[in-house]
């Protein structure tokens, strides 16, 4: 009766779930399976796509051609120096709202994320207008003396707006994990004759680690796919993977090429995204250790 009992409950919880499977499997896992075969089609320029018609021809290209090997570069070096400043840049600004008191830290807290109410594509016009040759920026130099600079269709453009888009989500995920510290163990160290410093360094960073963690993995997977921003604020020189994919799927109307550069950096980012995982996984357990 009991294993009865037992059973009955674990087929109710799958049917529970049964709904959100569905919805897993149509919105996710089907797109990426039919992206996976679409990727191995031939297609010709005279003719189209080929259906039923396989090659291996499209990755063969991935992996010989220079052009590829550049964007792909190009797009992860930027993807992590994003990631480097949103580290640096939020990590302490989620420390310093995490010691602010009511009502500065509500205040505080939607001012940050107020960007995220705005589309991509509206900042990134913003940024447009500020960075280009008689923008604001410019402008100012200009003002002081100094000559113009060319900032727009720069990576300079694309990693000071990328920064601006996915900080708020370096920040969200270190301020809850400093929600959760002790503070009696950062007074504690203090009172034992720890510097601010070595307080920072032994107590409280390998306990925001999670947090730091879970921060660099959302900012590096959405810079590296990121489009609208390399778009508009790159150009069509500096080009990215998101829009090389774009330009494949509707310029040169090449959809197995498009659908093999789309899983080409899906494969690539979730092998750096679970190395990374594993590396500051492995540290945080050893420092706890």
């Amino acid at each position: 009766m009991i294993l009865l009992a037992a059973m009955k409950q674990g087929r109710h919880g799958y049917l529970l779930s049964a709904p959100a499977l569905a919805l897993y499997l149509g919105l996710l896992l089907l797109p990426l399976g039919l992206t996976l075969v679409l990727s191995f089609n031939v297609f010709d320029y005279g003719s189209g796509i080929k259906n039923g018609v396989y090659t291996l021809g499209h990755y063969s290209s991935l992996l010989s051609d220079s052009y590829f090997y550049e964007i792909f570069l190009r797009t992860f070096w930027i993807s992590a120096l994003t990631t480097l400043l949103c580290v640096l840049i939020g990590v302490p600004e989620a420390y310093i709202l995490s010691r602010m008191g009511a009502p500065w830290r509500s205040i505080f807290l939607i001012l940050i994320l107020t960007p995220l109410l705005i589309s991509v594509v509206v900042r990134a016009f913003g940024w447009s207008l500020l960075l280009g040759a008689d923008g604001l920026v410019n402008q100012t130099l200009q003002a002081l003396g100094a000559a113009p600079m060319k900032l727009l269709y720069t990576p300079f453009a694309v990693v000071i707006a990328l920064v601006h888009v996915m900080l708020p989500f370096m920040i969200i995920p270190v301020w809850t994990s400093l929600q959760k510290l002790d503070p009696a163990a950062e007074q504690a160290a203090l009172s034992l004759g720890a510097s601010h410093t070595k307080v920072m360094r032994l107590v409280m960073l390998p306990q925001i680690m999670p947090g730091v963690l879970s921060g660099t993995l959302i900012v590096f997977g959405l810079s590296a796919s990121s489009f609208a921003i390399p778009g508009l604020l790159g150009g069509r020189r500096l080009k990215m993977v998101a829009t090389l994919i774009y330009d494949q799927y509707l310029s040169e109307l090449n959809w197995p090429m498009g659908a093999a550069i789309a899983v080409a950096l899906l494969l690539i980012n979730l092998a750096i995204m679970l190395s990374w995982n594993r590396m500051i996984e492995g540290r945080y357990k050893k420092s706890l250790g």
